[in-house]
């Protein structure tokens, strides 16, 4: 099988700003365990959870089951012969997705309460990649920044958007204002320390957040969403689409983490970073798999000599990648980190090695296991990192554009949400430079006197957090500690469990039977909990059509105008299907149309509803489910956090409410979030995933395209959040 984990975009960033103290209630004991779970180690590795006999076989199974729909529709999307056309087969796509019911979309990022010193977009701007984790370029003040400035300055950059004035626009606003500009930052996201330190191998939004601020790529995105040049000065594409050739700057350099020259920078390195990822197989080598020539070969093992992939370095400073096909997006991709470079002699003088030859486990291979074993061409090297606790990043004074960076020292401040407000109190002392703001600072900040000044509604985008029903369970603790997130469940329960899970009317009715707002407004207050729910997986007014298009929706051709919004057609079907859902409402965003901002899912009727058919058919296949016989399922959470604890609770309120008790919902208490995110988020396989409802990961695009999302869906290892429901 091939490796596969969750994508950087998979967190809940904001969330994790907002955790807050909780009991210390301990995971339930291992005599609690069910029989036959595999053991796990110590040091978080899951490399010893076995997959069950007929592992592969059973996913195949339940997926043409469960989304066979999904999957048809999304091949026959695939085969369209215009965008437009693509767009709207793949938004009847998306409604099968919907109806499924094994994923449920949560919120978005954002719609949050938050204070600042940072001004607002002078982080790099974009929908997609790792640039938006760049802070180089941050305008940041010693003063928290008002409210009524943010709101001005998010108007301006939209007037300037596309300039290439808005910094400076921004520096000179704030002086007038009064503000003192810094040239330091201190980011107060951290929560989870760095699992690796080599970009090239991850997938995990932990690791690439701290070690893109490392090294440059050929190209950057600003702060106001435009493509820059960076390691690489111009390039061109050739006629027919398929030849890019990027020409490097010269003078650009590799330092060690003192700061001591290791080699210029050439085109010799993106050759040999493509190829070390595509050995170490971190989870994101899919983007280049169809795209570049030969990728996808080589990745499978059918290409073993990495001179037939289309990257080639030309000489020292010219580097050609030769496509599959043409694809207008492929420069959107290149703040990806699977487009990093990596300096062959450094990492082979640290036991590293390509192709066949490549073993992370040979006991001379030391690469990306710190901060000092790594090479740096970004604007940063790591001076500091101790353990849960701060990430200090110095300014490079070898960088080639360093005297153009807004941000001199970059400190993480580790923060493991136990305390409601700390974040809020470390804002306010000026420890960190901002923090979002769950309900007890809220109250906080408005006991101090400082929210009508200071706080402002974060902006959402185009992140899909959802919930996931594990259609397969196989794992009852954690997978690489079975004395963590223990189920209590019996052998019959999981059984009984497990069967539920597979009716698509027992999936629905927990879907709908789900207050979200109830539950969102744990982290965020009553007043904004309805600000970042999001209905569908796709935000549909992600893309619209650039043309006519008609399509067959249940045997009746039905005809859309240019400028119809994709989450238009992905009601339609639903509506055609009979599913009572509502992911797309015209009338929302004032007029607009849009598919946040309410509760399109949650009905008690209908969840009974779903609930009474699945109760039947079930009934008909020899399980009984009544009051003396309900379904057991489990949920973990993070008990050191408040807000999750608070989350939890409301979301095993309304199941079981809306089951009326024919669902009884266990929480289970994983101590901090480091057992909690092994419950799934760190986990590699469906088999390893310890839950029947999972609700820490989300997905953020690609490009431009709703495949960006719907792909994640592939059936085999191919799609991203596959396993997140217990299978591949």
């Amino acid at each position: 099988m091939k490796k596969k984990v969750v994508s950087l975009m998979l967190v809940l960033a904001m969330t994790v700003s907002m955790t807050a103290c909780g009991n210390k209630n301990n995971a339930a004991d291992d005599a609690n365990a069910v029989e036959d779970t595999e053991a796990g180690t110590e040091s978080g590795s899951s490399e010893e959870a076995v997959a069950p006999a007929n592992y592969e076989e059973v996913s195949a199974e339940l997926y043409d089951k469960e989304l066979g729909d999904f999957w048809a529709a999304y091949q026959k999307a695939d085969e369209a012969e215009t965008v437009s056309e693509k767009f709207a087969l793949e938004a009847i796509a998306e409604a099968k997705l919907m109806e499924s019911g094994v994923m449920l979309p949560l919120q978005s990022k954002g719609g949050n309460y938050s204070i600042s010193r940072v001004a607002p977009y002078t982080f790099d701007y974009t929908l997609w990649g790792n640039d938006m984790d760049r802070y180089h370029n941050a305008v940041v003040t010693t003063e928290l920044i008002k409210a009524s400035d943010v709101s001005t300055m998010r108007a301006k950059w939209a007037e300037l958007k596309g300039t290439g004035e808005y910094e400076a626009w921004a520096k000179s606003y704030l002086e007038e204002q009064g503000y003192t500009l810094k040239d330091t930052y201190n980011y107060q996201l951290y929560t989870q320390d760095p699992t690796t330190w080599d970009i090239l191998a991850t997938s995990q939004s932990v690791d690439a957040e701290a070690i893109v601020n490392t090294y440059d790529g050929l190209m950057e995105y600003d702060g106001e969403g435009t493509l820059q040049p960076a390691l690489a000065e111009s390039y061109e594409v050739s006629d027919d689409g398929l030849t890019y050739t990027f020409h490097l700057r010269k003078g650009a350099t590799w330092v060690d983490s003192q700061g001591r020259k290791v080699a210029d920078v050439t085109a010799d390195d993106f050759v040999a970073g493509m190829q070390h990822m595509m050995d170490a197989q971190g989870g994101l080598e899919y983007l280049i798999e169809g795209i570049i020539t030969n990728a996808s070969q080589y990745i499978s093992g059918e290409v073993t000599d990495f001179s037939q992939v289309g990257v080639k370095a030309v000489d020292d400073y010219t580097l050609e990648y030769d496509l599959e096909a043409p694809c207008t997006y492929f420069t959107t991709m290149l703040g990806y980190n699977v487009f990093a470079p990596m300096n062959r002699s450094f990492y082979e003088s640290m036991g590293g090695k390509f192709g066949v030859e490549y073993d992370p486990d040979a006991a001379d291979y030391t690469y990306g296991k710190d901060s000092d074993s790594i090479a740096y061409c970004g604007p940063y090297v790591v001076k500091n990192f101790t353990s849960k606790n701060t990430i200090v990043f110095q300014a490079n004074e070898s960088y080639w554009n360093a005297d153009h960076i807004n941000i001199h020292t970059l400190t993480w401040v580790y923060n493991d949400g136990s305390d409601a407000t700390k974040a809020y109190n470390d804002a306010i002392a000026g420890v960190v430079d901002g923090t979002g703001l769950n309900t007890a600072s809220v109250a906080a900040a408005k006991a101090d006197g400082n929210f009508d000044d200071y706080a402002y509604v974060a902006l959402t985008d185009a992140t899909t957090y959802s919930g996931f029903f594990n259609i397969n369970r196989n794992q009852f603790a954690n997978a690489n500690d079975t004395t963590k997130a223990v189920s209590s469940q019996t052998e019959e329960d999981a059984a009984r469990t497990k069967q539920a899970m597979q009716n698509v009317h027992f999936r629905r009715a927990l879907a709908m039977g789900l207050d979200r707002g109830a539950y969102l407004a744990q982290q965020v207050g009553d007043d904004l909990k309805y600000a970042s729910m999001r209905n569908s997986y796709t935000p549909g007014n992600f893309v619209t059509l650039e043309e006519e298009v008609t399509v067959d929706i249940n045997g009746t051709e039905k005809t859309y105008p240019a400028g119809t919004y994709y989450g238009q057609i992905v009601q339609d079907q639903i509506d055609a299907d009979g599913v009572k859902i509502t992911v797309w409402d015209p009338t929302a965003n004032e007029g607009a149309g849009s598919s946040d901002g309410y509760d399109g899912w949650y009905n008690a009727d209908n969840s009974w509803e779903e609930m009474s058919q699945a109760v039947e058919e079930l009934a008909a296949d020899g399980l009984t489910i009544d009051a003396d016989n309900p379904i057991q399922m489990d949920v973990v959470y993070a008990s050191s956090s408040e807000v999750f604890t608070n989350r939890a609770n409301s979301l095993k309120q309304s199941i079981e409410a809306s089951t009326q008790g024919l669902v009884q919902v266990n929480l289970i208490a994983a101590a901090d979030n480091t057992d909690w995110y092994y419950s799934g988020y760190y986990m590699n396989y469906g088999y390893e995933m310890n839950y029947d409802f999972c609700d820490l990961s989300g997905w953020g695009p690609d490009y431009g395209d709703p495949a960006s999302y719907l792909d994640t869906f592939q059936p085999e290892y191919a799609g991203y959040m596959i396993k997140s429901i217990g299978i591949y």
